[in-house]
């Protein structure tokens, strides 16, 4: 199986053997992690976080797999699950299958060839929940943030107070570490109308080289740490440890209203979709802030 990234896989047995044995199996492909019981597996995947894979034998000491598993559907739901077991115990079984906490079951001893065909498709099967679970997500967002939206242009009567809700509308959004919405009067930022959501944010926009190229070009700009060298001027991105940076005009009739300015440090960084969606929101809030100027 060849990924640029290799995926989490979790295996858990009681026999020590067995337990080297599936490392060794799929240390290649997976970054495996292993536990001798259920109790210690629960350990590691608070410590570790989601996997895609957890193979783990029925029959152990104080927790069988069956149980096991299914403390692990609430917080790992779109984690597949594969139970080893060496005997019949078929109402445990069929019961963890029904339920969804298992994805299939294989009987020791068991064939690595097959057990090999069988992970690679539970890890596809992880990589389809993970994407769809992901469409979902930007599906929730996008219709949470549009709404947000809608309800500021239908609730104030200047574009002043917009700002503020706006802003906090797209920081919680899109988990930013520093959101600035800020008035443009005659394309300079204006000294007043100004928000800035989470406190202070990581850099200022005055005299920030992406700011300026947007403000002259009216276009929005994107900076990632990884993908370029600060442009001249911006020696404070990596002070600041900014890793992305994304900057918005909110036109409307070729008359730039607002300067939208999206900042992330530690926080998750957002993908060429949710990008997308916020290209998409700048464009509701510029029809926020205009219905607010006729309304008012």
């Amino acid at each position: 199986m060849e990924r640029k990234k290799k995926p989490k896989m979790l295996v858990v047995d009681d026999e020590p053997d067995n337990l080297d044995l599936l490392y060794r199996t799929f240390r290649r492909d997976f970054r495996v992690f292993k536990a001798d019981s259920g109790v210690s597996a629960l350990d590691v995947l608070k410590q570790e976080g989601e996997v895609a894979v957890i193979i783990s034998d029925q029959r152990m000491p104080e927790m069988k797999g069956t149980e096991f598993l299914s403390k692990t559907v609430p917080n790992f739901p779109d984690t597949v699950r594969i139970i080893l077991t060496g005997f019949t115990d078929v109402e445990d079984l069929v019961e963890a299958i029904n339920s969804g906490q298992v994805y299939k079951y294989i009987t020791k001893p068991w064939d690595p060839n097959e057990l090999k065909v069988v992970v690679e498709r539970a890890a596809e099967t992880y990589d389809l929940l993970k994407q769809r679970t992901d469409e979902l997500k930007r599906a929730h967002e996008q219709a949470t943030l549009l709404s947000a939206i809608a309800q500021v242009a239908q609730e104030f009567t200047s574009p002043d107070d917009c700002l503020a809700p706006l802003a906090k509308a797209f920081n919680q959004s899109f988990s930013a570490d520093g959101c600035i919405l800020q008035k443009v009067s005659n394309g300079q930022l204006g000294l007043q109308g100004k928000y800035a959501e989470q406190g202070d944010p990581p850099i200022a926009l005055d005299n920030d080289p992406l700011v300026i190229q947007a403000l002259s070009s009216k276009q929005s700009q994107v900076w990632l740490a990884s993908g370029a060298t600060p442009p001249e001027g911006a020696e404070q991105y990596t002070s600041a440890g900014v890793q992305v940076h994304l900057v918005f005009p909110l036109v409307y009739r070729e008359q730039m209203l607002a300067l939208l300015s999206l900042q992330w440090t530690t926080s998750v960084k957002p993908d060429e979709n949710e990008i997308k969606l916020i290209h998409l929101a700048a464009q509701q809030a510029v029809l926020a802030l205009t219905a607010v100027q006729v309304n008012g």
